[in-house]
């Protein structure tokens, strides 16, 4: 995982594009509409885009962005008073299903928040199937909202170290 800058703003976009065809073709939501104002916050100066790349050549298999404060819309006020690291835009690569890459980012942004003292992991989603998929990597639902005409499920996660995150990052 590095932080992405403003030359890798094409390259997550074509990833975000090919991960838009693979939704399409199945019947789902896309990135597509949203695609190249998703791929410019790889030009947020406070670092905030993550990339999980591949060595040799360099790839961008996934993105994320991490955003210090957890949105105060649909959390408590206890909740908004504990240090959280909050997920958004993860996107990832169909091509590499295989190895999970976005248990991989949920993972090291895990692990990352321990070691930043964080407690808590969050983010939000506005698919069922995103629940069920975010539940896979240890993440349980908190909060259901509606905004404007979206209905967002708002999960979390513990902060803690995760032993076996070199070797998942080592795969393939």
């Amino acid at each position: 995982m590095r932080p992405a800058t403003a030359a890798d703003s094409s390259a997550v976009e074509a990833m975000i594009l090919a991960r838009s065809s693979w939704l399409e073709h199945r019947g789902m939501p896309s990135w597509r509409a949203s695609a190249q104002d998703l791929a410019g916050q790889a030009e947020n100066t406070d670092g905030s885009m993550w990339l999980l790349v591949e060595d040799s050549p360099e790839r961008i298999v996934g993105c994320t962005t991490i955003q210090q404060q957890t949105p105060p819309w649909g959390w408590t006020e206890q909740e908004l008073a504990e240090p959280a690291d909050y997920l958004y835009s993860t996107v990832t690569d169909p091509a590499d299903r295989e190895h999970r890459p976005g248990t991989i980012i949920a993972l090291w942004a895990v692990d990352r928040a321990a070691r930043e003292g964080k407690h808590w992991v969050r983010r939000g989603c506005m698919f069922p199937g995103l629940v069920r998929y975010y539940e896979t990597q240890g993440f349980k639902l908190f909060h259901e909202v509606q905004r404007t005409r979206n209905r967002v499920y708002l999960m979390g996660r513990r902060a803690e170290p995760i032993e076996e995150l070199p070797r998942l990052f080592n795969v393939g």
